[in-house]
């Protein structure tokens, strides 16, 4: 049973430093990606490609080149809501957050329960051992 013991603490230490480390990288791509403003962009389908064009919270028009994965999501598309990147010019995206952040989080989240899982599993064989 020392074995198991063992196994069931390292998984509970990994669980809960996994959980730690990355939430902390969660917060800093959240943080390093800066403040994303919403606006309702027209889209433009041209020969050279497919743009987006809005006004941001000063009133200056901007425009922005989509590449080809978001100009396959605004075929037929007229009008969409987009994020913009305040304080720079011909930045946006179709999502409030950077993709990368919900797999990290959901990373996060998994670790966390592992954790508490071998956590519980070496409290119940605890107290069932006596």
């Amino acid at each position: 049973m020392d074995a198991l013991d063992a196994v069931i603490e390292i998984f509970t230490w990994l669980g809960f430093i996994g959980a730690l480390v990355l939430g902390v990288a969660a917060v800093v791509i959240w943080v390093a990606d800066g403040t994303w403003l919403p606006a309702e962009g027209l889209v433009d389908h041209e020969d050279a490609g497919t743009f987006v064009r809005w006004y941001d919270a000063d009133g200056d028009a901007n425009g922005a080149r989509v590449g080809d994965h978001d100009a396959g999501a605004l075929e037929g598309v007229d009008r969409i809501g987009i994020w913009y990147r305040y304080g720079w010019r011909d930045r946006m995206r179709l999502s409030r957050r950077p993709p990368g952040l919900r797999a990290v989080a959901w990373a996060a989240a998994a670790a966390l329960a592992l954790g508490v899982v071998a956590l519980v599993v070496s409290w119940v064989l605890l107290f069932v051992r006596g």
